[in-house]
């Protein structure tokens, strides 16, 4: 209970990594670093429009908290061999990316996506990207 005097709970993408991650380990950590993510994705998106001098702050917070996770997950996706499983991951990030309205990364991202099923999968979830 860190609310009480104890030590506040760190994120997932701050996690020390106890040696090298397998493929599906790896898949696994950025699915939860994604998901993790999520919430400060789709308030960055939110936020982004206000003028409030308060919720600048919050969006500024709640970016730097998404790009960080969104890094991690990359870097872990970079370092994975099977094929498939880092288009699988990749996919993860893209859908972080677009709920943060990071539509440029979003981009960038889908074109590192090289399996058919998946690349149809996403822009049949996010038709913008086929622009």
């Amino acid at each position: 209970m860190w609310r009480f005097g104890g030590k506040q709970p760190g994120e997932v993408w701050d996690e020390p990594v106890d040696g090298p991650l397998g493929d599906i380990e790896a898949a696994e950590r950025i699915r939860k670093i994604c998901r993790s993510a999520a919430d400060s994705a789709g308030q960055v998106a939110h936020l982004a429009a206000s003028k409030k001098s308060s919720a600048q702050r919050k969006q500024q917070a709640e970016s730097d908290r998404y790009e960080r996770a969104a890094k991690m997950a990359m870097e872990i996706a970079m370092k994975m061999s099977d094929e498939l499983m880092r288009d699988a991951a990749v996919r993860e990030i893209v859908d972080l990316c677009l709920t943060a309205n990071n539509t440029k990364t979003a981009k960038i991202l889908f074109r590192a996506i090289h399996a058919p099923a998946i690349r149809d999968m996403v822009l049949r979830d996010h038709p913008e990207l086929e622009r």
